[in-house]
């Protein structure tokens, strides 16, 4: 058991010292050689890059005062553009955009690499926007005042320097303000243990961000601290949220005093306050007087009411062994719900009645198989919704809905139509359920070619995640699609499957809880449990079949790979956890021991039983094996990818690693070196499992 006294890696911890960004441009370099030349790669990169440059991707827009705002990437935008159009412009095939921000200008005049973090634009005027911008795609970022009118970047305006925090409007010369304040007088960090801002402070302009009013400071053990106004007219609150771990937290109303009143309801329950009326999401069972509401529930009451004391809940959603409630949105009127019923959307309407009450109507079809997204264009003035329809073979839409005070809303005008960005004639989409090994139904999503053999030889690409809440929803993807789906000169076209495991969210509090801590063996039995059921079907068989993973999937494929060598002939693990003996003293890996445990404690019994580079045997045979990462994930360290690959490396194992230079918790901060991560990654699987 490595500790960073014996382990023989820990240098590689050091994400910017020369040592470790050597061993990374030789790896590189090696992995580049290797499968950067290999023949079709440069037509693939070109192909793939193409698809993320393509000016005919649906532009999503956010209604900003009369404006409706799009933030693009393309050939020519390598970094990007925050632009602007109106409604009867984008309703246009090809909109005339106005140009706001112009992130390639700004990188070169400034000589920075600035990715785009959002903007959040002052009510009602939205004459002003707090800018946030990372260099190269880390959490941590800075935030400028930006002039909407003038579009110039505010003279003295307000400004927060690079850390992991925030700025969040009040009124036009005053801010919350969220950041790396440095220690205070007793040495005390302002950012907690899991590097969150530990204090919310009261921001006035023109005075120094060092001297703002203190509003709240947590304990450092906590997760993170936040403030912020709702501008709703006449509903104008500030609040203060205190998140003690990754699903727990509490919520307090600030009154213009400064004084706090907590909302008195669980940690676990997600909450949520529009106008009048607060929502509650359950995470666990609730008994308040006498009436136990049920884990996975959204129940409403009036918030002045529930804070004066009154406990009138209605419950507008409760979970089946089938159903589990995905999101919600507002609009000016109505509550839309979007409802997993088998991992399928199922989207109704909710009224809130004059005399009580709520009223229920169905909206929009639902497909067989495939995603429906909804989000309000304006919640405050308006009962339009946008809403997206995707699925792994259709290109996405997105469609304009009014919805209506006596119906689920008028037929939905389609606006935009992804293009096909590769050939899916020749595939089908299934869903089929596997058997865990304490008898649980896993569902998973299988994409595969009508005249698939079914004698065991296809190459197949077996997707997951398993964790936080996070369900995976069939949508369309051009990358996948050209990489994997589609045949090409060279090859045939793959097989792609998405497991949908316990620890995510596809059912609801009870599927993510069942793999939470010392049940997280649960997740990786679900996923080899399909990896088996694709088998049994003779759809592929272990030589042929190739897994795939990020962040915390990257740590259950990771498992497959230590756990599981003999079931699988490749494996990709991107932006990973691995190190799990580590985990909580790299960047913001304590935030997750909600989630996983803490390994300084007893809970490294269990945490050890799925700790990949611990359980990393020099004396096995494992399959061939990509990592990467990126040097800016200030998210999950690239210590994990880094320290995994030169293990495999030292005991002689059929491994290669790539790490950009740029992207943060993801795989490259412009489309050129997504382009290029994903080409490698795809030559790979293919070099491996023909």
């Amino acid at each position: 058991m490595p500790t960073t006294a014996t382990d023989a890696y820990a240098w590689l911890e050091d994400v910017t010292g020369a040592e470790p960004l050597a061993w990374v441009r030789g790896e590189n370099a090696r992995t580049d050689l290797e499968l950067a030349v290999a023949p079709g790669f440069a037509s693939l990169e070109t192909s793939l890059r193409a698809i993320l440059d393509s000016e005919d991707k649906i532009p999503d827009v956010d209604k900003i005062g009369a404006y409706y705002y799009n933030f693009w990437k393309d050939a020519r935008h390598e970094r990007g553009v925050w632009r602007r159009t109106t409604l009867d412009e984008y309703r246009k095939p090809q909109p005339l955009w106005e140009t706001v921000i112009d992130l390639d200008a700004l990188a070169a005049l400034e000589g920075e690499p600035w990715v785009w973090h959002g903007a959040d634009c002052l009510k009602p005027a939205y004459e002003r926007c707090l800018v946030a911008l990372s260099r190269g795609g880390s959490d941590a970022d800075v935030t400028r005042e930006f002039d909407l009118a003038t579009k110039q970047w505010v003279e003295d305006g307000f400004f927060r320097p690079q850390a992991k925090g925030a700025l969040g409007w009040i009124d036009r010369d005053t801010v919350y303000v969220t950041t790396d304040f440095g220690p205070d007088a007793n040495g005390m960090s302002s950012m907690t243990t899991s590097g969150y801002p530990r204090i919310a402070r009261l921001w006035h302009r023109g005075t120094p961000m060092a001297s703002s009013t203190l509003v709240y400071a947590g304990e450092p053990t906590d997760l993170a601290i936040s403030a912020f106004h709702d501008a709703t007219p006449g509903f104008e609150r500030d609040f203060v949220s205190r998140a003690l771990d990754f699903y727990s937290d509490a919520l307090y109303l600030r009154s213009a005093d400064g004084a706090l009143c907590k909302v008195d309801v669980p940690a676990s329950a997600i909450k949520s306050v529009h106008r009048e009326w607060l929502l509650l999401q359950l995470r666990d069972p609730w008994l308040l007087d006498g009436t136990t509401w049920t884990a996975g529930s959204l129940l409403a009451t009036r918030f002045d009411d529930f804070m004066a004391g009154k406990r009138s809940i209605e419950a507008l959603f409760e979970a089946t062994p089938s159903t589990s409630l995905e999101s919600f949105a507002w609009t000016r009127h109505h509550l839309v719900l979007n409802v997993l019923d088998d991992v399928k959307n199922r989207l109704s309407v909710l009224t809130p009645q004059a005399d009580g009450g709520w009223a229920r109507t169905a909206f929009v079809g639902a497909p067989a198989i495939g995603t429906l997204g909804v989000r309000a264009v304006d919640e405050e003035s308006s009962d339009a919704v946008w809403l997206t329809a995707s699925d792994y073979l259709t290109p996405s839409t997105l469609a304009l809905a009014q919805l209506s005070m006596d119906a689920g809303g008028a037929e939905p005008d389609v606006l935009k139509t992804m293009p096909a960005f590769f050939d899916a004639s020749g595939d089908t989409i299934e869903q089929h359920f596997a058997v865990s090994l304490d008898g649980t139904r896993v569902p998973y999503f299988l994409v595969r070619p009508k005249n698939l053999a079914f004698d065991g030889k296809a190459p197949t690409l077996l997707y997951g995640y398993g964790g936080f809440e996070v369900s995976l929803t069939p949508a369309y993807s051009g990358l996948v699609g050209k990489g994997w789906l589609e045949p090409s000169d060279q090859r045939g076209g793959g097989v792609y499957v998405v497991a949908n495991i316990r620890g995510g969210g596809e059912y609801g509090p009870r599927w993510h809880q069942a793999a939470l801590r010392h049940n997280r063996h649960k997740a990786y039995e679900d996923f080899a449990a399909v990896a088996h059921d694709l088998v049994a079907r003779r759809i592929t068989s272990p030589r042929h079949l190739g897994i795939m993973g990020g962040s915390n999937g990257g740590l259950l494929v990771g498992n497959m790979l230590t756990q599981h060598p003999q079931s699988f002939g490749a494996v990709v693990i991107q932006v990973p956890l691995l190190d799990m003996k580590r985990y909580s003293h790299l960047l913001a890996g304590a935030s997750w021991m909600a989630e996983y445990g803490d390994p300084d404690t007893a809970d490294w019994d269990y945490i050890r039983t799925f700790s990949p580079y611990q359980l990393l045997d020099p004396k096995c045979d494992y399959p061939p094996t990509l990592l990467w990462t990126t040097t800016r994930d200030d998210r999950v360290h690239p210590a994990h990818a880094r320290k995994m690959a030169a293990a495999m490396l030292a005991a002689g194992k059929d491994v290669r690693y790539f790490e950009n230079t740029e992207g943060g918790h993801g795989a490259g901060a412009t489309n050129q070196q997504t382009a290029h991560v994903w080409a490698l990654t795809y030559a790979f699987l293919w070099k491996a499992l023909r």
